[in-house]
Parts: structure tokens; sequence; C-alpha cells
């Protein structure tokens, strides 16, 4: 992975981690400071404590997809250590899905004229369950490929033995 790749990603998770925290900020002191009018459309305290709890969970996915760059960039991604981070991307993952089907909850009682809405927020809560297992089938891979580098490093001791 070259330098310009590393830094243009950490710039874009810097930017978006920031602004995540912006808005669990806000949405924090929205709770607490109780100055929120609420009109009665949407039950709005439910949503902005989900709303907390699923930016968290992108949090956690990004900050495990920053320390995998790390690991890209001085070599040692091909190690146990890398099992860590990539198991807390799709723990995060699985839990943003459960955290989407409460909004698609909260929301379906007002979809009742246009209930494909709450069809679609529902398909989109699997396409997130999706996603860790693409994350999974990843990771396997990544065991595949520690298997190999150990495989290769123990031929390769063995081949200096005999030389």
């Amino acid at each position: 992975m070259g330098k310009l790749t590393v830094r243009a990603l950490r710039a874009v998770l810097v930017v978006v981690l920031t602004g995540t925290v912006f808005v669990q900020a806000l949405m924090l002191w929205a709770l607490i400071s109780g100055n929120d009018p609420e009109d009665g459309s949407l039950p709005l305290t439910p949503l902005r404590v989900i709303t907390i709890l699923g930016i968290g969970t992108a949090q956690v996915a990004m900050v495990c997809v920053w320390r995998l760059v790390t690991m890209v960039r001085r070599g040692t991604v091909f190690s146990h250590a890398a099992f860590r981070y990539v198991d807390a991307i799709i723990g995060a993952i699985v839990a943003a899905a459960p955290v989407w089907f409460a909004v698609t909850a909260l929301n379906a009682p007002g979809q009742r004229d246009d209930p494909g809405v709450t069809v679609i927020m529902g398909g989109v809560g699997l396409a997130i369950l999706g996603v860790a297992l693409i994350v999974l089938v990843l990771r396997m891979l990544l065991a595949q490929a520690v298997a190999r580098d150990v495989e290769a490093a123990e031929m390769q001791a063995e081949l200096d033995e005999v030389i």
C-alpha cells in the first residue's frame, strides 16, 4: 500500500471520525439539556440514542481500519494480531444491523400509508448483515494468508538449516 493511499485513507478517517464525534456530542447535548421541541411526529429521544449507538459502531470499525492500515504499512498484517481488528469490524457491523432495525421499527408506524419504505429499510438492514458476511469471508482469506506465511517461514527455516 503506497504512502499516498495510506495518507488519503487516514485523512478521510480523521475527517469522518471528527464529524461523527461532533454529531454524537450534539445528540448527547440535546438529550441531556432537554431543550429539544418535539412535535410528536417521531419519537426523537429513542432516535437520538439509536443514532449515538449507530455512530459508535461506525467509529469502532474506523478505528480498527486505522489499526489494520498501520499493520499493512509495517508489513505485519499477515499475523494473528490482525484478527482481533477484523473481528471487531465484523462485530461492529453486526451490531449496526439491530440498531438499523430499531430505526426501522420506530419509523414503521409513520409509514402506514407507504409500507414500501419500511420494507426498503428492512432490506438495508439485511444488506448491513451482508456486509458483515463479506468481511467474514475476507477474514477467512486473511487466515489462509497467515497460514501460508507461517508455512513459508517454516520452509525457509528448514532450507536455511540445509544450506
